[in-house]
């Protein structure tokens, strides 16, 4: 391990954190809402931690370790979560505590979208703008868009992108060089992003919720400028487009590159997760529209299929935006909705949750498991897309279920300890390791009402649902810091 090149790129990457302040304080120009002065004096104080890490080490020239990999990632999302509490907890607009700071950073920089706010409208339009962002950062992985300048300072930057890529595909690159496969998603995460934006202007928002608003669609943060979320515009044009893109967040972007680059439709209806994917949309979208419809909860198909569908992939890409209050629904419906949140979206996406592909390669292994009770000494690779997948990559699948699984347990029952209600404790870690945001019960609107510590353990949670489990408990285990 080389603790000078680490604290190197983590003031490096400390430093380009403190950048980002500066659109904050530009909207706070424009809009004379008094947080000039907060943010310019937060975005000085981390730019000058960071340097205070850079300088020392700043001609250490060394390739990173697969340890160092881990470490730096690991560390600077802490380091992060902890810098971007800096201005809520400092502001003279808002009244947070410590806590409550951390909580809402983590919350944003993990795309979770779990507010402890209440009257969001009411903030600073640079506050507002400020956690808009936080979701956009995180939803590439601030540290993807750090690999594509590290290079150029000398720092090799493959372990970091093998750490902090989601999914089970993390070898796949899209350029032979590992900046230009950064730079790759970063530009058709931009246009994307742009392209939303522009959309939900010409749906009737104005300049500034349509960017604030894509800022947290396309990163399926959840974050709104408003308490109502979407349903606050009240408008069938705007969650239109607000479920296209959160569908189009929701894909393996590798596959959007792929597309983009022969200009073919095909590669998608050629690709087995995004086929998978669909499908799971769909058919959630025709059970819950069904039973909203026969239940007579809505007033009609289009009523049903309009709140039906919309929740369904707000909740199932783990984007957490509402439409309407669907914790109000027969219990059916909600408890399904928080299920189909541990789906999650693609690998390679900006969703969260387990992702589509290792759903589908459970399944696979499951029908597997089942044929050879039948064929005892028949030799059954699990198949995707006409190829075996090898053994090692099912193990690793099945490791992760199962701790995944032991996590949710775990966590759920140390809220219950701390005096939450069942529900209330089983949605507030549902919420927070699928990165979802919204929960039920007692965390329905705003996780404000649990206690500090239960507050910490699920911004921990959040943390480990946006590395995946593996990235940061490898940290905890013996054999990572034996020699």
């Amino acid at each position: 391990m080389h603790t000078n090149i680490i604290l190197k790129v983590l003031g490096l990457l400390l430093m380009l954190f403190s950048l980002s302040l500066i659109p904050p304080v530009v909207v706070s120009l424009i809009y004379h809402d008094g947080g000039t002065q907060d943010f310019l004096l937060s975005s000085m104080t981390l730019f000058l931690v960071g340097t205070s890490m850079w300088f020392p080490s700043r001609h250490v020239q060394r390739d990173l370790k697969i340890r160092d990999g881990f470490i730096i990632v690991v560390m600077f999302w802490v380091v992060l979560g902890f810098a971007g509490a800096v201005p809520m907890y400092f502001t003279s607009n808002l009244s947070i505590t410590l806590t409550d700071a951390i909580f809402e950073s983590f919350s944003g920089l993990t795309t979770t979208g779990a507010t402890v706010m209440s009257g969001i409208e009411n903030l600073p339009h640079s506050m507002l703008w400020y956690r808009q962002q936080l979701q956009w950062l995180g939803g590439m992985g601030i540290i993807v868009l750090a690999v594509a300048i590290l290079p150029m300072l000398g720092i090799g930057g493959m372990q970091l992108y093998r750490a902090e890529t989601p999914g089970p595909v993390k070898d796949n690159k899209l350029a032979p060089r590992i900046s230009e496969t950064a730079k790759a998603l970063w530009y058709i995460y931009l246009g994307i992003t742009l392209a939303c934006a522009f959309s939900f202007r010409m749906a009737g928002m104005s300049w500034f919720d349509a960017f604030a608003h894509s800022f947290s669609t396309v990163a399926i943060g959840g974050f709104s400028t408003y308490d109502a979320s979407i349903g606050y515009f009240d408008s069938i044009q705007i969650e239109v487009i607000t479920m296209l893109f959160m569908y189009i967040a929701g894909i393996n972007f590798a596959l959007h590159f792929t597309a983009f680059r022969h200009l073919s439709f095909k590669r998608y209806l050629s690709d087995p997760e995004y086929k998978g994917y669909t499908l799971i949309i769909l058919t959630s979208i025709l059970i819950v529209s069904s039973y909203l419809y026969f239940n007579e909860i809505a007033a009609g198909w289009q009523e049903a299929l309009r709140y039906g569908s919309f929740q369904v992939i707000s909740i199932g890409t783990t984007a957490g935006f509402a439409s309407t209050d669907f914790t109000v629904w027969p219990a059916f419906l909600p408890i399904f909705l928080i299920l189909l949140s541990y789906i999650g979206g693609s690998a390679y996406s900006t969703g969260g949750g387990m992702k589509v592909i290792r759903v589908m390669l459970l399944f696979k292994q499951g029908m597997r498991e089942i044929q050879q009770l039948l064929h005892p000494n028949a030799l059954m690779p699990v198949k995707l897309n006409g190829k075996p997948v090898s053994e090692k990559i099912m193990t690793a699948i099945w490791g992760f279920f199962s701790l995944y699984v032991f996590i949710v347990v775990i966590l759920t029952l140390v809220l219950l300890a701390m005096g939450l209600d069942g529900l209330t404790a089983f949605s507030a870690v549902t919420a927070t390791i699928t990165n979802l945001g919204p929960g039920l019960g007692d965390v329905s609107a705003n996780f404000s009402g649990l206690s500090d510590p239960a507050k910490w353990v699920l911004t921990f949670t959040m943390l480990l649902g946006r590395l995946e489990l593996f990235t940061l408990l490898v940290l905890f285990t013996t054999a990572f810091w034996r020699k």
